[in-house]
Formats: structure tokens, sequence, C-alpha cells
């Protein structure tokens, strides 16, 4: 069956993806030992990688050993061993796709009683009621910091390159710390780094700018970007649109839309603003406004899960569908789409009435049918999302002290 979905894709850089589907970043939280990607990692991605898409993007890899998301997290910085990396590449691409490295700094989205930094570009934490304390309250960032930071991001993004890499996709979505310094509602600064919508995508465009300067020109630069973040007052689509125009010039392959962050987790199709409906391709609506006039190929991530759907997602003008969820319970999914055949049982939304509870089971949740695909085993659409979110919070107990006893060895090397 032919289909625009199994069309190649010619990115400005001149790389070709075999195809428009795209297997979207999702955390995994299974780095080994060194907190760098182990035998669980590469069996995962060589199951993806036999699953056909035309691109696998990784989970957000650390650019700063001292701030990560969770602490099973994979750090890529200039101390890192390469040899892991190298394996993982070579992997990712066994299938015959594009194997990109999604980079990324938490900002304050960091847990409570993580060893490290929580940063932000100000001094406001997160607001999730009750919740609030499973996070740290973060510092405002000084200037040397943001500069110091944004050199982590080309180091990492060059590392990548030389582990055989075909790109990176630099994180500014979610919540996480360049999607913090785009929101009004968390950057309140006054300097060149706050206020203006071009003041705060200035370290994004500087990180841009920068990794494309250092990478080979074939080496492919994309952005995942917030669609919207749901939030009254926040980064909406007239910004991302801005965003989109701005990114343009400095050489960008493709932009991930997506939307939402830990207080409003539009990602798993709950978000704050109740306007907004959990259903297939969740951003669909904002993505037809933004490729209207949009100057960068578009990739859609958030909900899509059946053919009809990623093919109405093509229809609309976007350039890529990605996919999460869906491809973790059924990772060769690209390969039955080809052969007009569906996923075998969805997975069912949690539809409990505290979001924030509901979004951290649901992640729990999709990251437990990665660690069965880690382990050779099949994947289990009704496994019960409690019981997913207590281990998962039991298993981050134990990965923290291990972070904390690495950390502190490498923290004499890194020179920290």
């Amino acid at each position: 069956m032919t289909s625009e979905l199994f069309s190649p894709l010619l990115l400005r850089s001149g790389q070709v993806l075999s195809n428009r589907i795209g297997k979207a970043a999702m955390e995994e939280n299974m780095a080994a030992d060194g907190q760098v990607p182990g035998k669980q990692i590469l069996t995962l991605y060589r199951r993806w990688a036999e699953g056909g898409a035309g691109l696998l993007i990784t989970g957000n890899v650390m650019v700063d050993a001292e701030a990560l998301t969770a602490p099973s997290g994979i750090v890529l910085d200039a101390h890192s061993p390469l040899e892991p990396f190298v394996k993982w590449a070579k992997v990712g691409k066994s299938g015959g796709g594009a194997m990109w490295m999604q980079i990324n700094h938490p900002g304050r989205q960091v847990p409570s009683g993580m060893p490290g930094v929580a940063w932000a570009p100000s001094a406001i934490g997160i607001d999730l009621g009750r919740h609030s304390k499973r996070f740290g309250r973060p510092v405002a960032m000084t200037p040397r910091q943001i500069e110091e930071t944004v050199s982590r991001f080309v180091m990492t993004a060059h590392r990548a390159e030389r582990a055989g890499f075909d790109g990176v996709e630099i994180h500014a979505a979610h919540g996480y710390l360049l999607s913090q310094f785009l929101s009004p509602l968390v950057n309140r600064r006054t300097d060149h780094w706050g206020g203006s919508l071009e003041n705060r995508a200035r370290m994004l465009l500087d990180i841009v700018r920068a990794v494309r300067a250092t990478v080979s020109p074939s080496f492919a630069v994309a952005v995942k970007l917030n669609s919207a973040d749901f939030q009254r007052g926040g980064f909406d689509a007239d910004d991302a649109r801005q965003v989109i125009e701005m990114l343009e010039p400095l050489g960008v392959d493709l932009i991930e839309l997506s939307g939402g962050s830990y207080e409003s987790p539009a990602m798993t199709g709950r978000p704050a603003d109740e306007s907004t409906q959990a259903r297939e391709a969740y951003f669909l609506d904002l993505a037809r406004v933004l490729v209207k006039r949009g100057p960068v190929p578009l990739m859609l991530t958030g909900g899509i899960t059946q053919r009809y759907s990623a093919e109405r997602v093509l229809d609309s003008g976007v350039a890529m569908v990605g996919l999460g969820t869906a491809i973790t319970l059924t990772p060769d999914l690209p390969h039955r789409w080809r052969n007009a055949r569906e996923a075998d049982r969805p997975i069912e939304p949690i539809t409990w009435s505290d979001k924030a509870l509901a979004a951290a089971a649901s992640m729990a949740r999709v990251r437990g049918q990665m660690r069965r695909l880690a382990r050779g085993r099949q994947t289990n659409p009704g496994s019960n999302p409690a019981i997913a979110l207590i281990s998962e919070r039991r298993r981050q107990r134990k990965a923290v002290r291990s972070y904390r006893a690495w950390l502190s060895k490498e923290r004499v090397t890194r020179g920290r």
C-alpha cells in the first residue's frame, strides 16, 4: 500500500529520512553505571530499529552531569566515555533509519532529593499544588551559568556526531530549561535573557546557532518546541510561530511540535486547560495554524496511535508524525502500517482526578513497557498504572543513591 507516510523526506542538511514516521523521544531512565547507555538501552533500540521508522530520536540525554531529570538519566559531556554512545548510535541505525540524540537540561524540573543543581531563568518553583514538594526549589541562573550551559549543549552535540549519531534534537519543550526561558510565567528576568520574546528565545537561538556552526553541514539539527504551554499567560501558539520564524535562518532541519509541562501535562492528554481534550493527535489544531506560515518542516507528536490519524497529520501539511506510547507498545508499528495493520491493543488513558499524579503514572507505565522490551519481553498494555507508579518511585530512590555516589567521584574529574 503506497502512502505519503512511506515517502522519503529531504532535509535542509541534505540528510534523507526514509519515511515520515519518527520514534519520538521518551525518557528511558535506563542508564548503566556511569550514567551511560548500556545493554538494556541497546536491546530496546534494536527493537525499535527493526520496527521500520525512518527516524529514531533518543530519550533526553543530559548536557550537565549536575542536572538530571531523573537519577537514571544518561549524560554526555566532555568527560563521558564515548564508546557506549558509539554502540548506541550503531544499534539505532541498524534498521536503516536515522538516529538522532535529543539533548536537554532540566532546569527547575529536577526531583527533590537529587544532588546537583536546580536552575531556572528566575527563582520560581513548580506549582503542582500538594505535589509541589516533589521538585527542588530553583535558583535563578547567572549570566555566566547561562553561557556555560550554552557551551555544554554545543559540546554534547559535537560528541554525539563523533559517536556516529545522524543529528541532535535540542529540547525546548515540556517545561525543561529552554522551555522555561521561553515562558513568560517562569522567565521574569530583566536582563537581555528576559522580557520580550526575542530575549526569552535568546538562549535557544544561541545554542542552535553555535551547534550548527560546530557540527558538519550534513549533521541534522532539530528543535523540540511547545506549540503552547496550555497555561493562561504562558507561551502560546503565536509565540511558537514567531520562534519558528527566528529559527528558520539558522539552518534548522526540523521542528517537532508538542506541548505542555509538568504543571500542565498536555503531552499526556491532560492539560490544565480543559478546553483541550485528550484525543488522537493532541496538537493537530495548533499545528495547522503554524504550518501555514512555518518555513521549517514540522513533526507532530502527541496521541497518534492509528494510521488514519497519521495520514490526517500529513494531509495538514506537517512533514512527519512522531510516535511515543504507540511505538513503545507496538515497536513494529511502522511495518504494520505499511502492511495495512494496526496495533493489537491501545493503552487505556488514566483519568484520575489528580492530573499531576495521573501524568506521573502515565509516564511510569510507559517506562515500564520500555523495560519489558529491553528485557526481550512483549509489552503489556493492561498494566496497572498505580503499581507502575509505585515501582517507578522505588526504583528511583535506589537510583538516587547510585547517582549520588557516582557524582561525588566525578566532581573531582569534572572540576565542579
